[in-house]
């Protein structure tokens, strides 16, 4: 395990505001990479039922703040506020997700906070934008996977507007912001100066469209829903077999023609209605129906062994348990032990990038509430007495 005060982000302190999901997403990706992330929580006295984000002991919770310390703060307290500006000092990082006009109400935005320390980054994420005729929306995730277009191309045609099964929108919002943290912590090391970083759901969702943004942009084509079939890349999908189905990807010349060798029908390959990219696309349907008929004589594993063999990229569908217990997924080491002080052992879901010197990491569990509250307090001169007056009134 690389030393905490080795791995790559270890010389930043970070200020963590967010909740629920966009934000503790952004956080995470600073947190695993070393950063040392303090988790700012409302005290239990003021914390009306459950608290965003799920049950504290429950995998999603679990999950998102592993590898952060916790301290409660109330930020409508002038003794509060005055504990989170004095953090400030020597932060490097502030994030959260309120909706916009909550931070300048809280007075913690980005002039207030530039004004204690002009090194400080502020990372938001809204769910529209930080201004604009959208701004005071709440966001959710599957609103802006409605308005940035994805339920339009997703399921099946015909059968109506499709969610994806992710919160992709929330989950993109904040690695994006994390990103945007990253290039302003290196800017910094140029002009001296911090920056308000900004992201939010729709944006992060329209992003994401890629190529099926690009189709109406430059080519002025409105995507519709192709159900399990690649939109452009045909013969891409799903296939049925004789004990599953299995995804195929055979679209261009060369693979398709070995495609087409390896499950016996080298006929597709010259075929007019097949031999070409236009023809394979506007013949899809009848293609599918032939490839399928093939691959419904063998089972799963025949065909992806096959397949692989011959260079065409071929693999099976997984449920969940079956994704964790695929060889080159536990190679991969996606599924990470923790040790939780109160649940035990736990895993949790591993980072999709790994540094070759000094990787990612999984120091801690999601910590308890406010379980590091008094040795931050002392760390900024705060002494016992002092810290049981903040707790009297509930500042903390």
């Amino acid at each position: 395990m690389t030393a905490p005060d080795a791995m790559p982000l270890a010389r930043f302190k970070v200020l963590d505001l967010t909740r629920v999901r966009a934000g503790p997403t952004c956080v995470r990706q600073l947190a695993d990479w070393g950063a040392q992330v303090i988790k700012i929580e409302s005290p239990p006295a003021i914390e009306q039922g459950e608290a965003l984000g799920g049950a504290r002991h429950g995998f999603d919770f679990q999950n998102l703040h592993r590898n952060k310390s916790s301290m409660t703060l109330n930020l409508k307290t002038p003794e509060g506020l005055a504990i989170f500006k004095k953090l400030v000092e020597t932060a490097d990082v502030v994030v959260e997700n309120y909706r916009p006009d909550v931070k300048f109400r809280l007075g913690v935005d980005y002039e207030t906070l530039r004004a204690i320390n002009p090194r400080i980054i502020l990372g938001s994420i809204s769910g529209f934008g930080q201004d604009g005729p959208y701004r005071e929306r709440p966001g959710f995730d599957q609103i802006a996977q409605g308005m940035g277009g994805l339920m339009s191309i997703t399921g099946q045609p015909g059968a109506g507007p499709m969610r994806v099964g992710i919160p992709i929108a929330d989950l993109t919002a904040g690695i994006f912001c994390a990103m945007g943290i990253l290039v302003a912590l290196l800017e910094r090391e140029v002009s001296g100066q911090g920056q308000w970083v900004q992201s939010s759901l729709l944006q992060a969702q329209i992003s994401m469209l890629d190529f099926q943004a690009a189709r109406w942009l430059m080519a002025g084509e409105v995507p519709g829903q192709a159900g399990n079939d690649h939109p452009t890349s045909i013969p891409t999908g799903v296939f049925k077999t004789s004990d599953g189905h299995i995804n195929i990807a055979a679209t261009g010349g060369d693979i398709y023609k070995r495609f087409c060798k390896a499950i016996g029908a080298p006929e597709l390959a010259t075929d007019p209605d097949y031999s070409t990219s236009s023809a394979r696309s506007k013949n899809r349907k009848a293609l599918n129906a032939l490839i399928e008929a093939i691959t419904l004589t063998q089972p799963s594993q025949h065909w992806i062994d096959l397949l692989n063999q011959a260079g065409v990229p071929s693999g099976p569908i997984y449920k969940m348990d079956e994704v964790f217990a695929d060889p080159q997924v536990q190679h991969l080491k996606m599924a990470q032990p923790v040790h939780h002080p109160v649940l035990g052992p736990q895993k949790v879901v591993g980072q999709a990038v790994e540094l070759s010197r000094t990787p990612c990491t999984m120091r801690s569990a999601s910590p308890e509430q406010g379980v590091d509250t008094d040795a931050i307090l002392k760390g900024i001169g705060y002494d016992d007495a002092a810290i049981a007056a903040l707790r009297e009134k509930n500042a903390v």
